[in-house]
């Protein structure tokens, strides 16, 4: 049976790691013993606490691996990629870190790895969709509007996330790229918002994020912008918290002691923005692709909406995110997909028989991407 290494076990980690442990030999590593704790209750996948912020254990935990699946925080991911590509691995990643992932695509190359990256729900999703309508058309412009909810609104946020807050904040605070007239620019990350009704939902506010990433690089677009989704008001306060020095990562001296105010704000939000076991929430997405296709003005729009899973007990952003990549790291360890260097979903989406597969995959698990 070949090996899979899950390196995180958290929401999303451990839903990937359920998933694929019924057809191979799954191991899941994590600093938090209560993660790898859940997963151990019910399922028969092996379990090791420790440290991935060490090379040496990450080489240690993975040296037996088919494949390894990054689902580590944000500010450990590119460090952790590099780890694995050096140890010869390949690998498919859902972290959502800041550096480029490009960096590492000549050391994958040298070492034969295929390193399939941002494979998630945006990045992820949104790119393989781009990626399939670009190799068919001639695409003018893109937009990305994407979040994850909760169904209740509790004041004073109004928001709750699935993976650490610290990722959360990185994206209030990066500037985000857009590519206007072919040109890429930057934009304050939570400027130019705007409202948005969604059928079944109701209204959300969208503002600019550093979204688009890889799609800078491989996609020749005249236009590109990615929003991220919250409920109106919500930016508000971010903004505010940001503006007053709440998300600075330089130390400060509080009567003798150092203290970074972001390290602060985390764990004062920690508790505050973590989603309960059972809690309801939801994910939306909207895609809008136009340009011409076959000489003609075309424009596709798509839209997704997905909620909480009773059945399961899943929550709807590590259904949105963790089957993507689920169905990627499929194609991977069975040989369907090589692609040696860095591949992002947009080029994966070039090959025919892997979007095939990962859109089938995901309507089997009732992720439904509806065209307008």
């Amino acid at each position: 049976m070949k090996k899979i290494t899950v390196l995180g076990a958290g929401l999303i980690g451990k839903a990937i790691a359920i998933d694929l442990c019924g057809e191979y030999d799954v191991t899941a590593v994590d600093i938090r013993a209560e993660n790898l704790k859940q997963i151990n209750l019910y399922h028969n996948i092996e379990g090791i606490h420790a440290d991935l912020s060490k090379p040496k254990t990450i080489e240690h935990v993975i040296a037996d691996a088919d494949l390894v699946i990054g689902a580590v925080p944000g500010h450990m991911g590119f460090k952790t990629l590099k780890c694995i590509i050096n140890s010869g691995k390949n690998v498919v990643d859902i972290s959502f870190f800041n550096e480029d992932p490009f960096k590492l695509d000549t050391l994958a190359k040298e070492k034969g790895v295929t390193a399939a990256v941002d494979c998630g729900l945006a990045p992820g999703m949104s790119n393989l969709l781009l990626g399939y309508h670009n190799k068919r058309m001639e695409i003018e412009n893109f937009e990305c509007y994407v979040g994850g909810l909760p169904t209740e609104r509790v004041w004073p946020y109004e928001y709750k996330a699935p993976f650490s807050p610290i990722d959360v904040i990185e994206e209030y605070t990066r500037p985000a790229r857009i590519v206007e007239h072919g040109q890429v620019i930057t934009k304050p990350a939570m400027s130019h918002p705007e409202l948005i009704d969604f059928e079944g939902i109701g209204t959300l506010e969208a503002f600019l994020t550093d979204g688009l990433r890889t799609l800078i690089r491989t996609m020749k677009i005249p236009y590109m912008k990615e929003k991220t989704l919250r409920y109106p008001g919500h930016i508000n306060i971010m903004r505010a918290l940001r503006e007053s020095g709440f998300f600075s990562k330089e130390p400060i001296d509080l009567h003798g002691t150092v203290v970074r105010p972001l390290e602060v704000t985390t764990k004062l939000l920690f508790p505050l923005w973590q989603l309960k076991p059972d809690e309801h929430e939801f994910t939306v997405m909207r895609l809008i692709i136009e340009g011409k296709e076959k000489n003609k003005p075309k424009k596709y729009v798509y839209n997704l909406i997905d909620r909480y899973e009773e059945k399961h007990e899943m929550s709807s952003m590590a259904r949105t995110t963790g089957y993507p990549c689920i169905a990627i790291a499929r194609l991977v360890i069975e040989g369907k997909l090589k692609h040696p260097g860095i591949c992002p979903p947009e080029l994966i989406a070039e090959k025919d028989n892997c979007y095939t597969f990962i859109m089938d995959y995901l309507g089997k698990k009732g992720i439904s991407y509806s065209l307008d």
